[in-house]
C-alpha cells in the first residue's frame, strides 16, 4: 500500500502542476473573452507554451518537474533570474497530498479518485476567486457534471435523484436569496458563480447537505471577513468571495458528513 500512495501522491503532484496553470489561465481567458478583440493573440491553456512572467522565455521541460525544479532553480527563473512565486510548489503539494489523503480515505479506486478531483477543483476554484473574484463556468459545469456522472455509476453514495435534487435545489436557494437582496438593497449580493459552485456540491452531496454547506461557509466567511476589516486587510470594495468559503464547508462536509457537521452546530 505504500508504494501505491507514493504513485497516487506522484499522481497528485502532477495534476497540482497543471491546476497552477488553470488558476493563471482561466482568469485571463475568461477575461479575454470580454474584451474580445479580432486580432487578439491566442491564448488558451496550450497556448503560448510555459513561460517565464517576466522575461517572457519559454520554459525547458525540466524547468515543470513539480517541487523539484523550483528547489533546485532556488525560487528563481533558470534565465532571468527573478523570483518564482511560492505558489506554484504551494499548490503542487496540496494536490499531492489531496490525493494521497483521499484515497486514504476512501481508498484507490473510482470513489477513491472521484474525491480527489472533486477536492482538486474546489481548490483550483477557490484560488481562482480569491484572487480574481471569478469562478469560471470551465471549473463550475464540470464539477457539476461530474458529480452527476459518478453518482449515475455507483461511484458516490448518492442515488443519482438525489444528486439531481441537490444540483437545482443549490441553484435555486443561492439565486433566490441573492434576488431578494439586490430587489431590497438595490446591490449585487453575490455573483452567478456561487449560484453555479453550490449546485456542483449539492450533486456531489445530496439536498440534505445544502443547509449545513451554507450555514458552514457563512459562518466561516463572516469571521474571515471581520478578521481582514479589523486588521485593514480588506480590498478597496470590501467584497471577499464566497466561494472559498462553500468549497471549504462542501469539503468539509464531505469528509466528516453531514450529522457531526449538524450535531456540532447544535442541531
Amino acid at each position: 500500500m505504500t508504494w501505491e500512495m507514493g504513485l497516487v501522491f506522484g499522481l497528485g503532484l502532477m495534476i497540482g502542476s497543471f491546476v497552477n496553470v488553470l488558476i493563471h489561465r482561466l482568469p485571463r481567458m475568461v477575461m479575454a473573452e470580454h474584451d474580445s478583440e479580432e486580432n487578439a493573440p491566442r491564448y488558451n491553456l496550450n497556448w503560448p507554451a510555459s513561460h517565464c512572467p517576466q522575461c517572457q522565455t519559454p520554459l525547458k521541460p525540466w524547468h515543470n518537474i513539480p517541487l523539484v525544479s523550483y528547489a533546485c532553480l532556488k525560487g528563481r527563473c533558470g534565465f532571468c533570474k527573478q523570483a518564482i512565486s511560492a505558489r506554484y510548489p504551494i499548490i503542487e503539494l496540496i494536490t499531492g497530498l489531496i490525493w494521497a489523503l483521499c484515497t486514504w480515505h476512501w481508498g484507490i479506486n473510482p470513489a477513491g479518485f472521484c474525491w480527489a478531483g472533486f477536492a482538486t477543483l474546489l481548490l483550483a476554484l477557490s484560488v481562482i476567486d480569491w484572487q480574481t473574484t471569478l469562478l469560471p463556468d470551465d471549473l463550475t459545469q464540470t464539477l457539476l457534471w461530474v458529480g452527476l456522472i459518478s453518482s449515475s455509476l455507483g461511484w458516490l453514495p448518492l442515488p443519482l435523484t438525489q444528486s439531481v435534487w441537490g444540483a437545482a435545489m443549490g441553484y435555486a436557494s443561492l439565486w433566490s436569496v441573492a434576488t431578494v437582496f439586490e430587489r431590497i438593497t438595490g446591490k449585487q449580493g453575490m455573483g452567478a458563480g456561487d449560484f453555479k459552485l453550490l449546485a456542483a456540491l449539492g450533486a456531489w452531496l445530496g439536498p440534505l447537505a445544502l443547509l449545513p454547506v451554507v450555514m458552514l461557509a457563512s459562518i466561516t466567511g463572516a469571521m474571515i471577513g471581520l478578521f481582514l476589516k479589523f486588521t485593514h486587510r480588506l480590498s478597496d470594495n470590501g467584497y471577499v468571495p464566497f466561494g472559498p468559503f462553500l468549497a471549504a464547508a462542501g469539503m468539509t462536509v464531505a469528509v466528516v458528513g453531514i450529522e457531526a457537521i449538524a450535531l456540532g452546530m447544535g442541531w
